[in-house]
């Protein structure tokens, strides 16, 4: 599978446009002042996942038209019944969108930025749309453009986010001022907005290795920093609005735990359509489109 490289100076990253579009491994090669370390700020991918096409073994993707699930992968918009394929079996809700299960297209490459796009033809998701990632490495840093645009003839729900992997070690710590969590039931769906619990308040500080969330947290502060103590390494990842939601994934006995800033709640278009005005979900008018963009700040 054909793969893209940027490099600055001593940083480096990896894209599998065909492969959901998604990021293989971004990392910073520091041989010449830290005796040939490398730092990965992100979980890279293992050996064989570009071979067998798995993308929940990159290291991120975009989320596009949606983010997350939606539940039984139906729903209603503006009077129309939207039924979408359950693309991740055995899941019994669709996730995720479609973007990290297509084939983007390179539009620009240089040296430190590329661009890729991936054009959706209307189907069981009735809209035609265009998402674009834009790619701009820095030497200390990594900046990530998402849009859609709907190119449909009719309004559109949409959402927009960024599911990065980042590599959980015994003392890894996320914090990221929040106001409030959505509790989960069993499938991982909203069921009430509440205050979150001490011991998984990211506000107060994660210990990634002694938590298990997948929550979608409101209120976030926009800012995420996530510390390695035992690799002397710091990250921090800041977004723009409308990306106003933070979903922590931690799940126990796996190497990696997720922090992701997305622009609406899980299963937000059917919350909307039960008359919650809180969920972040948009409504994108033919031509228009939505922008969000991410910032990793690295330190060692």
């Amino acid at each position: 599978m054909d793969t893209i490289t940027l490099r600055v100076g001593a940083a480096s990253i990896q894209l599998a446009p065909a492969l959901g579009g998604a990021v293989v491994r971004y990392w910073t090669d520091y041989s010449s002042d830290r005796g040939g370390a490398a730092i990965d700020w992100l979980r890279p991918a293992p050996a064989g996942a570009l071979a067998h096409s798995r993308p929940f073994q990159m290291a991120a993707f975009a989320l596009v038209p949606y983010s997350n699930r939606i539940r039984d992968g139906r729903f209603e918009f503006e009077g129309r019944a939207v039924v979408q394929p359950l693309n991740y079996p055995p899941e019994r809700h669709a996730i995720h969108g479609h973007g990290w299960q297509a084939d983007w297209q390179p539009v620009e490459v240089q040296a430190d930025t590329a661009v890729i796009e991936y054009h959706h033809p209307p189907d069981a998701w009735p809209w035609a749309y265009r998402a674009t990632q834009r790619f701009a490495l820095e030497h200390d840093g990594l900046g990530i453009e998402l849009t859609v645009a709907n190119e449909g003839r009719t309004a559109m729900p949409a959402g927009l986010g960024w599911h990065p992997y980042f590599l959980r070690t015994p003392r890894a710590t996320l914090t990221a001022a929040v106001e409030a969590m959505w509790q989960t039931d069993r499938e991982m769906l909203p069921t009430a907005l509440v205050a979150p619990r001490p011991d998984a308040d990211p506000t107060r500080g994660v210990p990634v290795d002694a938590s298990a969330l997948d929550n979608c947290f409101t209120g976030w502060s926009h800012r995420a920093v996530i510390d390695w103590p035992e690799r002397g390494a710091r990250l921090v990842m800041t977004a723009e609005p409308p990306l106003d939601f933070l979903v922590v994934f931690t799940p126990p006995g796996r190497p990696f735990f997720c922090a992701e800033p997305v622009s609406h709640v899980t299963d937000a278009f059917n919350l909307a359509a039960g008359g919650r005005a809180d969920t972040g979900a948009r409504t994108l008018a033919p031509g228009e489109s939505l922008r969000a963009a991410v910032r990793l700040a690295t330190e060692a």
